[in-house]
């Protein structure tokens, strides 16, 4: 009983004279905020599913049984597509749509759209955007959520206001006019 007792006692002895020596926050310090800036992007995302060198591939497509209509819900597409400055393929390339969609509508063609703008000339060489938002692609005008950036986009924050300006829908090619409004600093 002695041996309980006085280990009882060490115990509580340690946890109450431990220091602590990390702490999960460091301490705050006053902000200084530079100048918000606001952005004004115009340029076209080529989305080619045909051609030889397609810049969006299908990487997954759920499973269906005979029984099953097939729709598109579900396919998830891995993209690369160039940004061009005017709506033809061959005009100045400013940088690259890099990263994902999927088909996310049972009823109508709707995507999920995860890219990175990554531009790669001008002002903003080197800097890119985050998108992640839902895109109905069947509406001729829409908007996206620009939910971050690196570089000069740094913290950045907007919308992209996405108009249709070819489609294909054979191929599913088509081209689309951004016009962007970026917050950032």
């Amino acid at each position: 009983m002695a041996n309980i007792s006085l280990f009882g006692l060490v115990l509580i002895f340690c946890i109450t004279t431990s220091p602590v020596f990390c702490e999960y926050y460091s301490p705050t310090l006053p902000y200084k905020s530079e100048q918000e800036k606001i952005t004004n992007l115009h340029f076209f995302f080529h989305d080619t599913h045909s051609d030889n060198n397609p810049s969006a591939v299908l990487v997954a497509r759920p499973n269906a049984t005979d029984s099953q209509p097939r729709t598109t819900f579900g396919d998830l597409y891995a993209v690369d597509n160039p940004l061009t400055a005017g709506p033809e393929i061959t005009s100045e390339l400013i940088g690259n749509a890099q990263g994902l969609y999927v088909s996310s509508d049972q009823d109508s063609l709707s995507l999920v759209l995860y890219v990175d703008f990554g531009f790669v000339k001008g002002e903003f060489n080197g800097s890119s955007l985050s998108v992640l938002s839902r895109n109905p692609v069947l509406e001729t005008e829409r908007e996206l959520a620009i939910v971050g950036g690196k570089g000069k986009f740094r913290l950045a924050k907007g919308f992209a206001h996405l108009k249709t300006y070819f489609v294909n829908a054979t191929s599913g090619d088509a081209i689309v006019e951004y016009n962007v409004t970026v917050i950032h600093y």
